[in-house]
């Protein structure tokens, strides 16, 4: 039942109010043989993919590169991130500080040799310093450096490419020697 208030108010100032009531209806009725029944038509819903989903669209989601004047100089960004890198496979600063700065595979080297740094206890002594750095551009948007590091006593050479993507340089490639 529903209860609806009346239009009209009554002497006392207060709205009676008037019951109507709910029409019941039934479901309908299907025999068995309709129930079973295909359509004729064919249907034009299609399960698994979405309409918008277009793999020519995909390279616009991935990392967009970015020219050498919209990045900062590589000169610099070479020494701090080699610098970080280098602490990182050291064992002195956790490799989550690096993630943004490099692609997932460099990250995987870095975060693997600096879990067996930790494992070897190479943390005592001093900590790597970068004594030296070389950067050339062989094209727009891309920097390579080469870095003499000093860590335990020992001499090392690392080699960096910088890529510009999404606005600023990203290490995708690192080899240690």
């Amino acid at each position: 039942m529903s209860v609806v208030p009346a239009t009209r108010p009554s002497a006392a100032g207060s709205r009676r109010l008037r019951v109507t009531p709910i029409p019941r209806r039934e479901p309908a009725r299907i025999t068995a043989d309709e129930a079973f029944e295909t359509p004729t038509a064919p249907s034009s819903y299609v399960q698994g993919v979405l309409a918008l989903a277009d793999p020519e669209d995909d390279h616009y989601f991935d990392r967009q590169p970015t020219t050498r004047q919209h990045l900062p100089l590589a000169e610099a960004f070479a020494r701090s991130i080699g610098q970080a890198l280098v602490e990182v496979m050291w064992g002195v600063r956790p490799a989550t500080q690096v993630v943004r700065w490099t692609t997932a595979e460099v990250y995987a080297v870095v975060a693997r040799r600096s879990l067996v740094a930790v494992r070897r206890g190479l943390r005592g002594g001093r900590p790597p310093v970068v004594l030296n750095l070389r950067v050339c551009e062989p094209a727009d948007g891309v920097a390579e450096a080469a870095l003499v590091v000093i860590a335990g006593g020992r001499v090392r050479a690392v080699a960096l490419r910088l890529e510009g993507l999404d606005g600023r340089w990203v290490v995708t490639e690192l080899l240690v020697g």
